[in-house]
């Protein structure tokens, strides 16, 4: 079993973010998880420019670190993004990151993977910051298992029993994995977003041939 652990704060070894995300991936380990870690800021990722290559072809037009990471994400049975709260929302670099995975959204890449968020925040927004990266791996096909927000505005030793609960995150992303554990909620959306995506792409499947292949080899399409 294999989980990849995201992290996009800028601050280096000084995150807390990082500390978080570390965490969680502990706790996977000690599960007897093969873990990996990614420092998204560490990487060159270029702005997607909404040419819609990637549908047709499969591929991506922009020849940056993004091919590779992406990889990793397929390769993986978890993930876990990890991003301070930044005005209202992630950091750049993650939303960076994010914006070139519509193919893996039209293609739902993710469904059977599993995934988790954690976020840091100075003052507020911690919560809202998972909640939407958690949403984000739904939409992508994975079904998340929880997550953790931490404000550290008025005290910095929150993170300090942060880490705790994050390594016990950790431990309950390994054991959703082997049971293959569902929910209600997310099967809902996930079958809502199916549907979605076939109408989608058999409507283009003229222009989309790499997507609509995709599909009917999955045997989402007849």
């Amino acid at each position: 079993m294999k989980i990849l652990g995201i992290n996009g704060s800028p601050r280096g070894s000084r995150s807390q973010t990082l500390r978080l995300v570390q965490g969680v991936l502990d706790g996977a380990k000690s599960a007897g998880a093969e873990v990996e870690l990614v420092d998204v800021t560490k990487l060159r990722i270029d702005y997607c420019i909404g040419c819609t290559v990637c549908y047709e072809r499969g591929t991506c037009t922009r020849k940056d670190d993004f091919a590779e990471l992406y990889q990793k994400m397929l390769d993986c049975d978890g993930i876990v993004l990890g991003s301070p709260n930044y005005i209202d929302s992630v950091t750049a670099q993650i939303k960076t990151m994010l914006d070139r995975m519509a193919d893996a959204i039209h293609c739902q890449a993710f469904i059977g993977k599993y995934g988790c968020a954690v976020s840091t925040a100075g003052g507020s927004g911690a919560d809202e910051v998972v909640d939407y990266l958690s949403g984000v791996l739904q939409t992508l096909g994975a079904n998340t298992v929880g997550g953790i927000d931490v404000v550290l505005g008025g005290d910095p030793e929150a993170i300090v029993p942060a880490e705790g609960r994050a390594y016990e995150l950790g431990k309950r992303l390994v054991q959703a994995i082997e049971k293959k554990e569902t929910y209600p909620d997310q099967e809902r959306r996930h079958a809502e977003m199916l549907e979605r995506m076939r109408a989608l792409i058999t409507a283009n499947k003229d222009r989309w041939h790499h997507e609509y292949d995709y599909w009917r080899e999955a045997g989402r399409i007849p």
